[in-house]
């Protein structure tokens, strides 16, 4: 039986995340919660939600609250989605495993990243509700086209591209911190190691589970891909649009483009067949200095003109966040952060306290808005100061 995460001790996502950062090596919560450079584009992507001011209704009685969404034809309980996490098993044990069990238990999608340190096959038997695939071409045509058809063997119902990865991201705590030493190979980990030894209990977990980071996924000639070789792999595997025309015709089902920042960007997605994409600047962790995904929102909302769905992440920390990206033309959003520090602090609880406490939010900023349904949410309730 899962434990839970009591609510008077964890009653925000900022109390996960303290909890996380006291049960992890540095190295690892920094993962999670660091950026790219100097973290600006980190940094705004929250901010931005404080510029957007409600408009309620007043004097409505609101007594219950309908969360549920469509998104790409399938119904989920709530417009919030777990977006791809990187090397989610150095977090907790099968660490994407038990994630995507949690999403499937409250009834919403989960999205497996390729660069999973667990086997794609395991995380899609653990959930009972929708899973993604998300697709770097790591390794090569080759190597994604089998990923590709495991995805599909396994259930995945929908592939997710993503397309703002032509280099990694400098992301300066990682440097620091000598996260490639670590949870790659050889002897140069060596004056990194006492950060793990800090915390033991952490660490007997992790080499119960496997030890250091491979990605059963992306399986090359000689094996699964290591964490170390992952960074030069992405350099040589940029996806451009001649690959998503080829990743179309290869995949029959949902195609969903993750990584778009513009309105021409969103436009040539749709024209290329996608089925949705995502606004996204991935957390902060790419381009340093581009704009927060929710100011981004309205230009590609505008742009696809109802064409193909939209759907955003970057910065939510409250269920009042995922509530002012749908008044501005998301479908739903994913989260990254939010419910990698609950996988961080008590593994599948943890995610399910994250998931639980955005529901409350969102049911509770409705009711005090007078709206009924986020089907019914516009423009309407919220001030925005820019366009």
């Amino acid at each position: 039986m899962t434990r839970t995460v009591a609510a008077p001790r964890v009653v925000n996502i900022g109390d996960l995340r303290r909890l996380a950062k006291r049960r992890l090596p540095r190295v690892v919560f920094d993962y999670i919660d660091g950026g790219a450079e100097a973290e600006v584009t980190l940094r705004e992507n929250s901010r931005v939600f404080d510029a957007v001011t409600f408009r309620p209704r007043c004097a409505v009685a609101t007594r219950s609250c309908d969360l549920r969404a469509t998104v790409l034809g399938t119904t989920i309980e709530l417009p919030i989605l777990l977006a791809p996490v990187g090397s989610s098993r150095m977090f907790y044990p099968r660490g994407e495993a038990l994630a995507a069990r949690a999403a499937g238990e409250a009834g919403t999608a989960y999205i497996l990243s390729t660069l999973s340190g667990t086997r794609l096959e395991e995380v899609a038997a653990a959930s009972r509700g929708p899973v993604w695939y998300q697709l770097y071409l790591v390794g090569g045509r080759d190597v994604a086209s089998a990923s590709i058809e495991r995805a599909r063997a396994a259930g995945f119902r929908a592939l997710v591209v993503t397309i703002d990865t032509p280099v990694a991201g400098l992301r300066e705590r990682d440097l620091r911190n000598g996260t490639k030493e670590l949870l790659g190979r050889g002897w140069s980990m060596l004056p990194y190691l006492p950060q793990m030894l800090a915390r033991p209990r952490w660490l007997a977990a992790y080499l119960a589970d496997g030890g250091l980071m491979r990605f059963p996924n992306i399986v090359l000639p000689d094996g699964p891909m290591a964490y170390a070789d992952v960074g030069a792999a992405l350099e040589t595997s940029m996806v451009s649009w001649d690959d998503l025309r080829w990743i179309r015709d290869l995949w029959k089902g949902r195609l969903v483009v993750k990584g778009v920042h513009t309105g021409d960007d969103a436009r040539r997605a749709a024209s290329e067949g996608a089925d949705a994409i995502v606004v996204s600047n991935h957390g902060g962790r790419q381009l340093d200095g581009v704009a927060p995904t929710l100011r981004v929102l309205p230009e590609v909302v505008a742009a696809v003109d109802g064409r193909i769905e939209i759907l955003m992440d970057g910065g939510i920390r409250r269920g009042s966040d995922v509530v002012k990206a749908l008044c501005l033309g998301a479908r739903a959003v994913l989260i990254g952060r939010a419910y990698a520090y609950g996988l961080g602090a008590a593994g599948e609880a943890g995610v399910a306290r994250a998931i639980e406490i955005l529901r409350a939010d969102m049911e509770r900023t409705l009711k005090l808005l007078g709206c009924a349904s986020v089907a019914t949410l516009d423009r309407s309730y919220v001030d925005v100061p820019f366009d």
